[in-house]
């Protein structure tokens, strides 16, 4: 699975999007994102031709299968990598900054290490 941050980015902001409302549009996503809506076009133009997403007559995006789990493995390095910093004393609010930034570059190794420390 090597695909850019940018697309994770998306790919995670769905797959939270979708939890909190029960639907996705390209709207609440440059909304969530703080991007452009052209910017959103592009992507999910990007990420439906990748397989990631697929959108109905309705413009509603859905993660597919291997969507969701790019998704799933980049929200759960968020939540992780958060839950990590706060515990060591760091704010909530730059935890949560500094995890968004790490998810994406940390190796399965470093992740699964910092996993187990919390266990």
């Amino acid at each position: 699975m090597n695909i850019h941050e940018s697309a994770e980015d998306y790919l995670e902001a769905i797959m939270m999007l979708q939890e909190e409302k029960g639907y996705v549009r390209s709207v609440d996503i440059a909304a969530h994102l703080n991007v452009t809506k052209p910017s959103v076009s592009f992507a999910m133009k990007r990420l439906r031709e990748n397989g990631y997403i697929v959108m109905d007559e309705e413009n509603l995006i859905t993660l597919t299968e291997q969507g969701e789990a790019i998704a799933h493995r980049v929200y759960e390095r968020h939540k992780v990598l958060a839950s990590f910093f706060v515990q060591i004393g760091v704010d909530p609010a730059t935890a949560r900054e500094d995890a968004c930034k790490i998810e994406h570059d940390i190796s399965e190794k470093t992740f699964e290490a910092i996993k187990a420390q919390l266990n």
